[in-house]
């Protein structure tokens, strides 16, 4: 399919209405077509990977077209320099984890862009660098306990951080990483009450929000936990 058909797609697929309501879940972008994300998949599936034309579509400021543009781009051409790039145009949160769970989770780069981002003071490459933490946690199967466990000093690092998308992505990775198995859970659990006795607000309340989940009776019972 090719770009101009694609934009076309979206103007007919748009909801203008659904636009004016996105902004006010924190959703910008200098275009906004309004529409679904289940919307947004269909057209990927019926375009295919095109790494050419995820490229071309990233280039608009548009959430229509950065949210497709990682659903339809080829991970095998994935570079890490395209993810530092593409990472400083993250400008909402829903971008950020689509990108991410689309993409970037799917090269083994992203391993190490968790540990590079996570560090970083812009609020949505910090939050990049620990949605990926999360979603490693749920989509990588075969990784040994030890590569989650390198992230909970960095987690506790950053969990004073009280920018609103930066502390629910902390919160999002501890939840994570302990519902991964029993031994992740008991090393996430102890993790979190020490977070819980930290002068900051949004390290306790990342802490307490974690524990009220992860020694929860149904974590508990899927774990195998007694």
């Amino acid at each position: 399919m090719e770009y101009s058909e694609v934009i076309e797609r979206l103007e007919r697929l748009g909801d203008p209405s659904a636009a004016e309501g996105m902004a006010r879940y924190g959703i910008t972008a200098q275009k906004i077509y309004g529409v679904s994300i289940p919307g947004l998949r269909a057209l990927a599936k019926e375009v295919g990977k095109d790494h050419g034309l995820a490229l071309d579509l990233w280039r608009v400021n548009s959430r229509e077209t950065r949210i497709l543009a990682g659903m339809i781009d080829d991970p095998r051409f994935l570079s890490g320099k395209q993810m530092d790039s593409w990472v400083r145009d993250f400008d909402s949160w829903e971008v950020c984890d689509q990108s991410i769970m689309n993409l970037f989770e799917k090269v083994p780069t992203a391993w190490d862009k968790a540990l590079e981002w996570s560090a970083d003071e812009s609020e949505f490459v910090k939050r990049a660098g620990f949605v990926i933490m999360a979603r490693l946690a749920v989509s990588d199967k075969s990784a040994a306990d030890n590569r989650f466990s390198a992230f909970f000093p960095i987690i506790r690092r950053e969990a004073g951080d009280g920018r609103n998308f930066v502390k629910k992505a902390v919160n999002w990775a501890l939840r994570q990483i302990g519902k991964r198995n029993p031994e992740l859970n008991a090393i996430a659990c102890s993790e979190a009450r020490a977070i819980l006795e930290s002068d900051e607000k949004s390290a306790r309340w990342i802490a307490s929000d974690a524990l009220r989940e992860l020694e929860s009776d149904a974590v508990r019972t899927r774990l195998g936990i007694t």
